[in-house]
């Protein structure tokens, strides 16, 4: 029986080795509980609203991409590297890191990761998971980000945000259109795909005073909280329209539906792996900075360029 080690590390209040004990416990059994089994039960290790690699989900979102996970790899396994977690204690919350060896595939990789653990109503539950920003291979079909455009989950992703200045938190999703098959049509090798009803998608939102916004010809998509550009109180919100060699950033004034710009394109087969923040940057009061992919003698560059909101 392999015993778990704990490196508990100190700052200026000292920490109560037993409370150090439990955090501990608790890690171990949410990583016991990744196997085929067991797995439909993680939700409840995890707080109502979760920042699950980088991105903000609630529990139920993390529970649908635990499912899609071994649904993809049933082979799955996860364990935590010679049993050894180093834990911190921050303001109101234990920092749990450790390094994760993964098995899916014929495939064996480990990685740095961390979970932010915090007491709610007696119980540990789960804040942040996620790997470390340096690590290698994130790319790995394993992350979430793998299923970040997976069409049958993206109608049940929701966002989070102030999209109308009430001062309460609201939340947005897309409903995208349904693909036909690929004996139809080829996704990989052209930016034209063939839709059911129309390659439309639509923001709604959960507030109904908002009106759902329709973006049309956009079928794969990823949703932004831009927070308030324009200083009216509100959550802007963006729209990533994904094809097969471009991602075209669409900025919404979500309380009134209306673009604050025109689309940001990037040509993603000359310009990879680029964030929101590469492209978009609020840069001052009612001020934002935009870089977008040009073609200049017969070249493709980044141009920047700084946009005065009205």
């Amino acid at each position: 029986m392999s015993c778990l080690l704990v490196v508990l590390l100190f700052g200026c209040n000292e920490l109560n080795p037993k409370g150090e004990k439990e955090v501990g416990k608790f890690v171990k059994q949410w990583n016991d509980d990744h196997t085929q089994l067991k797995f439909p039960y993680l939700e409840r290790y995890y707080m109502d609203v979760v920042t699950y690699y980088g991105k903000e989900r609630n529990k139920s979102q993390v529970q649908q991409d635990k499912h899609l996970l071994f649904q993809q790899f049933p082979d799955y396994t996860q364990r935590i590297l010679n049993d050894k977690l180093v834990i911190t204690k921050e303001a109101g919350s234990y920092l749990v890191a450790f390094t994760k060896q993964v098995k899916y595939n014929g495939i064996e990789a480990n990685y740095d990761s961390y979970l932010s653990v915090m007491i709610k109503n007696g119980a540990f539950k789960i804040l942040r998971e996620g790997v470390a920003e340096n690590a290698k291979n994130l790319d790995a079909p394993i992350f979430p980000d793998a299923r970040e455009n997976n069409t049958s989950i993206s109608n049940r992703r929701q966002l989070f945000g102030d999209f109308n200045g009430d001062g309460i938190s609201d939340y947005a999703s897309v409903i995208s259109p349904e693909l036909l098959s690929a004996t139809e049509t080829d996704t990989q090798n052209s930016d034209t795909v063939e839709c059911k009803g129309g390659c439309n998608s639509v923001i709604i939102f959960s507030n109904k005073d908002l009106e759902a916004i329709t973006i049309k010809g956009a079928y794969q998509s990823q949703l932004e909280n831009l927070k308030d550009l324009n200083s009216d109180g509100a959550d802007e919100i963006g729209f990533w329209d994904i094809k097969p060699t471009t991602k075209s950033l669409y900025v919404f004034n979500a309380s009134t539906g209306t673009l604050l710009t025109k689309p940001i394109v990037i040509n993603t087969t000359v310009h990879k792996n680029l964030k929101l923040i590469d492209v978009f940057k609020k840069t001052g009061t009612n001020k934002i900075t935009v870089t977008y992919s040009a073609e200049a003698n017969g070249k493709w560059v980044l141009k920047s360029e700084v946009i005065v909101l009205d």
